[in-house]
């Protein structure tokens, strides 16, 4: 399966394991708990883009992803996103991501467009995918990805100096907000740099302009409900950090919430964040996505319809919260 081409595209565009260690990265250490988790997820993600850049068709990598342990499955494919669309972008290669997207992977979409960003962070900006042929509503996961790979890899500059915010256009339309999506990308790479210590995470937040602070913990939000690596009253202690931003947190764990449901691979922490930060069931918070999804993603406005999405999932679940408090009383 392995050709010696296919392992030079890893080493070329691919940063080695060592590189994701909580050491290297400069990450806050919790506990040798959370330290494992989160380096193994790394691992993961690297295999995953292995798969994808290595094998000899798009099914060959998916019979591969598949068989990565369930809970830990999407990170793999998030991992063959990036490395579908690095494949993609060589010459004389295609059709990786479009045959990852047709075939299994349909399931993880979430997760493979967040690693198109990943891919975007590493490729010259001539060879990225052209994002206007991808979904025009989950496209903007893959500026979730970018910025996540910047914060993750360019910590200096995206994480601890803070009040800088980089410039950054596409072609995918409304680039008045991707600096808005970008953020939720580093929001939930602070969970990682942060080590998953709600403390730490709340103050790294904290740090940004007051303006950033719901994208941010909205990618949080996302970040604490998939990777996990905290306790129930860890979580309920993140949330009442999130203070007025506590929604938006909800909004991103119930996106993490309703992309694990999609691709079978839910949890028991699945269950655990949907009720201490959605305020609700893992299926409940997949069914308010699910049915605040737009109908018409490329319906023009001020705002991407990703964006109107994230809002009615927000307001849903505060709505639902505020009937069940009072039901209750």
């Amino acid at each position: 399966m392995s050709s010696s081409f296919g392992a030079f595209r890893r080493r070329l565009l691919t940063p080695p394991v060592s590189e994701t260690t909580m050491e290297v990265r400069g990450f806050h250490v919790k506990n040798a708990e959370a330290k494992e988790r989160l380096e193994y997820i790394g691992e993961v993600f690297l295999r995953g883009y292995a798969y994808a850049v290595e094998a000899g068709s798009p099914a060959e990598a998916e019979e591969l992803l598949e068989t990565v342990p369930r809970d830990m499955r999407g990170f793999a494919y998030e991992g063959a996103g990036m490395g579908a669309a690095v494949y993609d972008s060589l010459p004389g290669h295609g059709g990786r991501l479009r045959g990852l997207l047709a075939g299994r992977g349909r399931d993880h979409d979430y997760m493979i467009y967040v690693g198109i960003g990943w891919a975007m962070a590493r490729l010259p900006k001539p060879l990225w995918p052209d994002i206007r042929s991808t979904d025009p509503l989950l496209r903007w996961l893959a500026l979730d990805g970018y910025g996540f790979h910047q914060a993750y890899f360019k910590t200096d500059a995206y994480v601890r100096n803070p009040h800088v915010q980089h410039p950054f256009r596409w072609r995918g339309g409304h680039n008045h907000y991707t600096a808005n999506a970008i953020d939720q990308g580093i929001g939930r790479a602070l969970w990682f740099v942060g080590g998953t210590d709600p403390d730490v995470v709340t103050d790294l937040i904290r740090a940004y302009p007051e303006r950033r602070h719901s994208d941010l913990y909205a990618g949080a939000g996302l970040a604490c409900a998939y990777a996990g690596g905290v306790g129930e009253d860890e979580l309920a202690h993140f949330v009442e950090g999130a203070g007025e931003h506590r929604w938006a947190l909800a909004q991103g764990s119930a996106f993490a919430t309703e992309a694990r449901v999609k691709a079978g691979t839910v949890i028991e922490h699945t269950h655990l964040a949907a009720r201490v930060v959605c305020g609700t069931t893992a299926e409940g918070a997949s069914q308010v996505c699910r049915d605040a999804r737009p109908q018409a993603p490329e319906t023009a406005g001020p705002f991407p319809a990703y964006e109107a999405w994230r809002h009615d999932i927000a307001a849903q679940l505060a709505s639902s919260s505020l009937v069940s408090k009072g039901t209750d009383q």
